[in-house]
């Protein structure tokens, strides 16, 4: 069975990504997103198919010292997982995972997020290049990237 990582952020990049269940049922999956309080009871349903980074948003300082960590612990867990496709919505948390999918020549698949309907999320400018699918969920978008797939509301 083809083992795919699932990999947000959390809040509304996780509550997306969630709604991917019934995909994640068809496969070996894992997810990995951010501890905080409100991830934590995620360990009860997913047990040992649910891994953690460091949370860390963009506008704090301590984020300087928070990213280098969660790259070196993105890069253990895909040597531990060894996914053949990542998919994620975003943010920050997912960025380095996907390139370090492109580096070892995995599929990456990046879903923009749904509260954009007219500009870029700066993870989606930084994904789109190595993406080998990037799906939008407005029509709106498909001007923004081009080689985009629109796939509709994730809801």
């Amino acid at each position: 069975m083809k083992k795919v990582l699932f990999i947000s952020s959390t809040g509304g990049h996780l509550n997306e990504l969630l709604q991917l269940k019934k995909t994640m049922k068809k496969y070996d999956s894992y997810i990995i997103t951010e501890k905080t309080k409100s991830t934590m009871s995620l360990k009860n349903k997913y047990q040992d198919k649910i891994y953690y980074l460091v949370y860390g948003t963009k506008s704090h300082f301590s984020y300087i010292y928070k990213f280098p960590y969660n790259a070196i612990k993105s890069f253990y867990y895909f040597l531990k997982i060894r996914p053949q496709v990542v998919v994620t919505t975003g943010a920050h948390t997912a960025v380095v995972m996907c390139y370090i999918a492109k580096l070892f020549r995995k599929k990456v698949i990046y879903i923009e997020t749904f509260a954009n309907i007219h500009t870029k999320t700066m993870s989606g400018k930084l994904v789109y290049p190595i993406a080998d699918m990037f799906i939008v969920q407005w029509k709106s978008m498909l001007k923004l990237y081009p080689k985009a797939v629109y796939g509709g509301w994730i809801f």
